[in-house]
């Protein structure tokens, strides 16, 4: 038997995105979004209430970088998404994250989050608050990276959010491979 829960935003894992830009004065700026993700190849989609203070940079500086929030980064990815940089403008810095420049896009990249989309804004409609962005780059610090060169996901530990329960859970374990394990049911 299931049991319903009516319409509600839930879907597992929802990443625990922040998203970093830069404030008119040039002070970095970020926060936590749940509600976003690949939209196509080089796109990105996010939905972010207007009145936020992200918002009005992304509109303003036409780019902004996103990281996948991390277990050891947990504390201050919360924190920039409890607190409006609207009331409290240095709450980057009262995180605790420090900035780097993007030589990609006019956005920070957050040293402590070693993982990051850089993107440039194509649109974010006022009425319907969903934004789309245009994937300039990816960047990575090497920490992160496998033997191949590639994003080791146990290396980065990014973190998903359960909305349900209000918790922040850390990936799991790999269970296959992609685009081969199911080939064992064609026929």
């Amino acid at each position: 038997m299931r049991k319903d829960f009516g319409a509600k935003p839930m879907m597992y894992p929802m990443n625990v995105l922040i998203i970093a830009t830069y404030n008119e004065d040039g002070t970095p700026d970020a926060m936590n979004a749940a509600w976003g993700g690949i939209a196509d190849h080089d796109k990105i989609m996010l939905a972010i209430d207007k009145t936020h203070k992200t918002a009005k940079n992304i509109v303003d500086r036409k780019a902004f970088t996103v990281s996948m929030a991390t277990a050891s980064q947990m504390v201050p990815s919360d924190y920039v998404g409890i607190v409006s940089g609207n009331d409290v403008p240095d709450k980057f810095a009262r995180a605790g994250f420090h900035a780097l420049k993007s030589e990609k896009v006019d956005a920070p990249l957050i040293e402590e989050l070693p993982m990051a989309l850089e993107c440039r804004l194509i649109s974010f409609d006022p009425a319907t608050e969903i934004l789309f962005g245009e994937i300039v780059n990816v960047c990575a610090d090497e920490s992160i990276l496998n033997a191949e060169g590639n994003i080791d996901p146990v290396k980065l530990d990014p973190i998903i959010f359960d909305g349900s329960n209000r918790a922040y859970y850390r990936l799991g374990e790999k269970v296959g491979d992609a685009f081969r394990d199911g080939a064992a049911l064609k026929k």
